[in-house]
C-alpha cells in the first residue's frame, strides 16, 4: 500500500508542468508555489515578477520559451567599436537604435513582453516588434545600458538574438519553410488516402470487405500526422483565442477538422463506415495552400513597398568633378555627396568637413542638433543644419530604413481608418454568426439525415471565411500605393489614400510649388564686386530654397572662401560670414530695404555688413500644364499661400480662378492658421508645399504633400512626396484615391456575395468539405485578383487622360 502511494506521488511529480514554458518537469524547482522545469525558467519568472510583468502569462498561459539546457552567453564583444558599428542603425552619446532578429517570437505574449522591456531596464526607451520578420527594434540610452547588456537581457528572458556580423544589417528570416513541409506532408497523405479509397469509390463487392478494412485503417494512420502536424496550427490558434476570451476565424476551422477526424475515426473503429479521411486530408491540404498563397501575396506587397517605391528625392553627387543631382537610391558605397542646409542625409556616411550640426529628430523625435566632427559617422535620416558639407557614403541607401523613420510615431497624425474599423467590427461578429449557422445546420441535418450531418457541418464551417474580406482593403490600397509610386507620388502609408479620397479643399504654396525655375529670368540691380558675387554664390549654395538655387546658377564666379555662422530663417532669408564680412540675402524686411521697386518680379535683396548692395529680380515660370490641372480641380482649389511679396499677384490671378484666395507675405504660422480655420469649417484640406516653410501647414492639414525636384528636402510631417514634374497630375491622384474606395466597396460586395452563395450551398448539403476547402483560397484569389486588376485598369485609364 505504501509502495503504491509512493508511486502515485512520483507520478504526480513527473507530470507537473512548468509554469513558464509548459514542459513536463523531470526535476521540479518551486518558487511562489509555482513549479519550474529548470533553474533558467525559474530565473525568468523572477525577472518578470520583480518587474511586475506577470501579465505575460495571462495573455497566453505557458507562453515562455524553455530555458532548459541553455547557457548564458556573453555578449561583451558587442561593445567593441568595430563590432558595434556593424549592428546599430543609429548611435550617439545618449541615444542608440538597434534591430535584432529573434526567431523565438511566436505569440502575442512574446510581442507584449518584448514591447515592455523598458519596465525591466530603465535604459530602454522604446521597443517595437515586427512579428512577420521576427525582429525587435529597440531605442535605448547608451549612458544607462550597454549594447552587450541589452543582448544579455533578451537572452536571459528566453529571446536570444541571432547576430550576424558578416552583414551590415540585421539578419532577416527567410520564407516559412515549415509551412511548405506541412503542406508536403498533407499533400502526400491526401494523395495516398485517395489511392486507398479507390475500392470504396469503385464499389468493390462484399467479398473484398477485408481489403477495404485494411485500406480504411491505413487511411486513419495517414490522417494522424495531418491532424497533429500539418493542421495543428489551427488548433493552437483556436486554443489561444479561447484563453484570451476571444474567438477568431481559426475556431470554426479547428472545430470542423476535429469533428471530421473524430467522426471518421469512430466509423472505422466500429466498422460502421469508411469515414471521410479523403475529405479531411484534402481539406487540410487546400487550407494550407490558401495560407501559403496569402503569405506570398503579403510578402510581394511588402517587398514592393520596401524596395520599389522609392522616395523621389535627389542629392548632389560628385561626378567627373561636377556636383550633379542624382536620385538617392542610385548612391553606392564610396560616393562623395554634398548636403545643403535642411536636406536629409540619405545614407550612413563619413563627414569630410571639419564639423557639422545634424538634426536627428527623424530618428530620436527630438530636434536638438548634434555636433559631428570630421571622420565621424553621420547616420541616414539626419537633417543638416547650417553650411553645406561633403560626405562619403559608407552604406548603400536603405529606402526601407528611411520609410521606418518617416513613419516614426512622433510624426503620425491621429486618424482612424473607417474601413479598418468596419473590417474589425465585421470580423468580430462574423465568426459568431458562422458558429450559430453551423449549430443550426447540424441540428437540422441530425434530425433529418444524420449520416450526412458531419459532412454538411464541416462544409459550412470551411466555406464561410472572412479572409477575402480582410484581404480587400490591404490589396486595394496596396496596389494603389504602387501605382502612385510608379507615377512619382510616394505616400507614407495606405491610410493616406483613404484621407486623400475625402479631400474637398486644396491649398497651394507658391515658390517652388506652383512656380519653378526651369527657365528663369534673373537680373541683378546694384553694385557688387566679383569677390562679393562669389561670396553671394557661396552663401546661396548653402541653401536649398528655390530662389537661392536660381541665384547660385545665375552667378558665374567661382566661390573660393568658406561660410561661417550660416543661418537660414524660414520665410525671410539666409545670412553668414564670408571673409570677415556679414552677408544677408533675402526679403526686403530681412535686410532692411525700405524703398519702392517694381512689383512684376520676385526680389531677393543683398546686404553686406548692414549696407544694402542691390537686389536680384527673378521671374519664374509657372509649372507646365498647371493651368489645366487647376481647371480640372475646379472649386476644390481654395487658396494660394506665399511668403513672398505681391510681385507675382497679377500672374497668379491669370492662372487661378477668381474665387481662389491669393494671400502673400504669409509666415509659416499664418499658413498653419489658415489651414486650421478651413478645418474648423469642416473642410478636408490638402496642403501642397515645398517642405521648407510649410512644415506646420503640412502637418496641420488632413493630407500634406511636399513637392520636390532635385533636392533632398521634405518634412517628416508630410504625408507624401510628389515629384515637381507630376504636380500637373494632382487632380488625377485625387480621382484615383476616390476610385480606390469604389474598388474596395466592390471587393467587399464580392466577398459578401461569395459567402452568402457558398453558405446557401453548404447548408443545403450541396457542397462537400473538400470543395469548400478549395473554394476558400479561390475566394481570396478572386478578391485579390479583382483588386489588382481594377486598380491597374482604373489607373491606366485615368492617368492616360490629357
Amino acid at each position: 500500500m505504501n509502495d503504491q502511494g509512493l508511486s502515485e506521488v512520483n507520478e504526480v511529480v513527473t507530470e507537473t508542468s512548468c509554469h513558464h514554458c509548459g514542459q513536463q518537469c523531470s526535476e521540479t524547482f518551486w518558487l511562489a508555489d509555482k513549479p519550474f522545469c529548470c533553474y533558467g525558467c525559474k530565473t525568468v519568472f523572477e525577472i518578470l515578477s520583480t518587474s511586475d510583468l506577470c501579465e505575460y502569462y495571462a495573455l497566453d498561459k505557458n507562453a515562455g520559451i524553455s530555458m532548459r539546457g541553455t547557457h548564458t552567453e556573453t555578449f561583451a564583444y558587442l561593445d567593441e567599436a568595430s563590432v558595434r558599428r556593424k549592428i546599430v542603425a543609429f548611435d550617439s552619446a545618449t541615444f542608440s537604435k538597434v534591430s535584432f532578429f529573434i526567431p523565438n517570437i511566436h505569440c502575442v505574449s512574446c510581442i507584449w513582453l518584448l514591447e515592455n522591456l523598458q519596465k525591466i531596464d530603465t535604459g530602454i526607451l522604446r521597443s517595437e516588434v515586427n512579428f512577420a520578420r521576427k525582429t525587435v527594434t529597440i531605442d535605448f540610452n547608451t549612458q544607462e545600458t550597454r549594447l552587450s547588456e541589452l543582448a544579455g537581457l533578451l537572452s536571459s528572458v528566453g529571446y536570444m538574438p541571432h547576430i550576424n556580423l558578416d552583414k551590415n544589417e540585421a539578419t532577416k528570416p527567410t520564407s516559412d519553410e515549415s509551412l511548405l513541409v506541412k503542406l508536403a506532408v498533407a499533400g502526400f497523405c491526401f494523395g495516398n488516402v485517395m489511392l486507398f479509397s479507390f475500392p470504396e469509390y469503385l464499389g468493390i463487392d462484399h467479398s473484398e470487405q477485408s481489403l477495404m478494412r485494411v485500406f480504411s485503417w491505413l487511411n486513419l494512420v495517414l490522417s494522424i500526422p495531418v491532424l497533429f502536424y500539418s493542421g495543428f496550427d489551427y488548433f493552437r490558434s483556436a486554443s489561444k483565442s479561447f484563453k484570451q476570451k476571444q474567438i477568431n476565424i481559426d475556431v470554426p476551422i479547428a472545430v470542423g477538422l476535429l469533428a471530421l477526424f473524430l467522426r471518421s475515426s469512430y466509423d472505422i473503429m466500429t466498422a460502421t463506415g469508411p469515414g471521410y479521411f479523403d475529405s479531411f486530408t484534402g481539406l487540410v491540404f487546400f487550407l494550407l495552400i490558401g495560407r501559403w498563397f496569402q503569405g506570398k501575396t503579403y510578402e510581394s506587397l511588402a517587398f514592393d513597398r520596401d524596395f520599389k517605391s522609392y522616395f523621389p528625392l535627389a542629392v548632389h553627387k560628385l561626378i567627373a568633378g561636377e556636383w550633379t543631382p542624382v536620385i538617392i537610391y542610385n548612391l553606392h558605397r564610396g560616393d562623395q555627396i554634398k548636403i545643403r542646409n535642411m536636406e536629409i542625409i540619405p545614407a550612413d556616411c563619413t563627414l569630410l568637413d571639419n564639423h557639422a550640426y545634424i538634426d536627428y529628430s527623424f530618428v530620436t523625435g527630438e530636434a536638438k542638433p548634434v555636433f559631428v566632427k570630421q571622420t565621424e559617422t553621420v547616420y541616414a535620416g539626419g537633417r543638416l543644419i547650417g553650411s553645406p558639407v561633403t560626405l562619403i557614403v559608407v552604406k548603400k541607401t536603405s529606402q526601407s530604413q528611411l520609410t521606418s523613420l518617416w513613419n516614426n510615431d512622433v510624426f503620425k497624425k491621429v486618424t482612424v481608418s473607417n474601413y479598418q474599423k468596419l473590417i474589425d467590427k465585421a470580423a468580430r461578429k462574423f465568426t459568431w454568426i458562422i458558429m450559430g449557422i453551423a449549430l443550426g445546420t447540424a441540428i437540422y441535418w441530425q434530425m433529418t439525415k444524420p449520416e450526412e450531418m458531419w459532412l454538411v457541418l464541416t462544409a459550412v464551417l470551411m466555406v464561410a471565411c472572412p479572409c477575402a474580406l480582410a484581404l480587400g482593403a490591404p490589396f486595394t490600397y496596396g496596389s494603389m500605393l504602387r501605382v502612385f509610386g510608379r507615377h512619382q507620388l510616394y505616400l507614407k502609408n495606405v491610410d493616406v489614400i483613404e484621407r486623400l479620397a475625402a479631400i474637398d479643399s486644396v491649398v497651394f504654396d507658391k515658390t517652388g510649388t506652383v512656380t519653378h525655375g526651369s527657365i528663369p529670368e534673373v537680373v541683378f540691380s546694384g553694385e557688387l564686386s566679383k569677390k562679393e558675387f562669389a561670396a553671394v554664390k557661396l552663401l546661396t549654395s548653402s541653401s536649398a530654397h528655390p530662389l537661392s538655387t536660381l541665384i547660385f546658377k545665375f552667378i558665374q564666379q567661382k566661390p573660393l572662401d568658406v561660410v561661417a555662422n550660416f543661418k537660414e530663417i524660414p520665410g525671410k532669408g539666409i545670412e553668414g560670414m564670408v571673409a570677415d564680412h556679414v552677408f544677408k540675402i533675402g526679403s526686403a524686411t530681412f535686410v532692411g530695404f525700405t524703398e519702392k521697386i517694381d512689383r512684376e518680379s520676385s526680389h531677393v535683396f543683398v546686404s553686406i555688413d548692414g549696407e544694402i548692395k542691390g537686389y536680384f529680380s527673378i521671374r519664374i515660370s509657372v509649372r507646365k500644364n498647371l493651368e489645366s490641372m487647376l481647371e480640372r480641380l475646379g472649386n476644390k482649389c481654395v487658396a494660394l499661400l506665399s511668403g513672398d511679396n505681391e510681385s507675382d499677384k497679377g500672374q497668379m490671378k491669370s492662372i487661378f480662378n477668381s474665387n481662389v484666395q491669393l494671400l502673400f507675405n504669409q509666415t509659416p504660422q499664418n499658413k498653419l492658421e489658415f489651414i486650421r480655420n478651413l478645418q474648423e469649417s469642416r473642410r478636408k484640406v490638402l496642403m501642397v508645399g515645398d517642405g521648407l516653410n510649410d512644415s506646420g501647414a503640412l502637418r496641420q492639414s488632413d493630407v500634406g504633400l511636399a513637392v520636390t525636384d532635385d533636392t533632398g528636402i521634405f518634412t517628416p510631417a508630410c504625408d507624401g512626396i510628389l515629384h515637381g514634374a507630376k504636380l500637373s497630375e494632382l487632380d488625377k491622384f485625387i480621382d484615383l484615391a476616390k476610385s480606390s474606395t469604389v474598388i474596395l466597396k466592390t471587393a467587399f460586395l464580392i466577398s459578401f456575395l461569395y459567402n452568402a452563395v457558398a453558405l446557401s450551398f453548404a447548408v443545403t448539403g450541396n457542397l462537400t468539405p473538400l470543395v469548400a476547402a478549395i473554394l476558400m483560397p479561390v475566394s481570396s484569389i478572386s478578391v485579390v485578383s479583382f483588386a489588382s486588376f481594377a486598380v491597374k485598369f482604373t489607373a491606366s485609364r485615368k492617368m492616360s487622360k490629357p
